[in-house]
């Protein structure tokens, strides 16, 4: 392993967090394996360049405030991404649970005005499957449309 792919990985993970997997997937391009690769990862975690907490808490808010997602999405992404439970954990966390409530409830009355022309079930039907690919609890998704369709009785 020479000093110019550590660089090179520093300047990776300094540009954003960046989780194992990912610096991993960096080291093969870099043509780094096995002992060399988990070597070079071991460095940059005690140089504190990766911290899977760290990333967790980063992607969590990102996805939440950037794209809307719900937790159960990226909690999945997460864990496609090997990041441990105790991190998603603390990732899902960062959120703040009343701006949580007020995007689902954003997105719920956005997409249910958007199905005027559909009737009455279908466009609970659809707002409720749209609620879920964005990767928010069932049980809210359901409140968060009834509070709309009381309203709009």
């Amino acid at each position: 392993m020479s000093s110019s792919d550590i660089l090179k990985l520093r300047h990776y993970c300094a540009y954003q967090e960046r989780c194992h997997m990912e610096v991993r997937e960096k080291c093969r391009e870099l043509k780094l394996y096995g002992e060399e690769a988990e070597a070079a990862i071991a460095h940059l975690v005690e140089e504190g360049f990766i911290n899977e907490e760290r990333y967790a808490k980063a992607f969590a808010g990102g996805k939440f405030r950037m794209q809307q997602w719900g937790k159960k999405k990226i909690s999945l992404a997460l864990k496609q991404k090997q990041i441990s439970d105790y991190c998603i954990r603390k990732g899902l966390a960062e959120i703040d649970p009343d701006a949580y409530e007020q995007t689902l409830i954003n997105l719920a009355e956005r997409k249910y005005a958007s199905l005027r022309s559909e009737q009455h079930l279908k466009r609970r039907y659809k707002t409720l499957q749209y609620l879920l690919q964005k990767g928010y609890e069932h049980g809210l998704a359901q409140d968060a449309i009834e509070q709309i369709a009381k309203k709009e009785d």
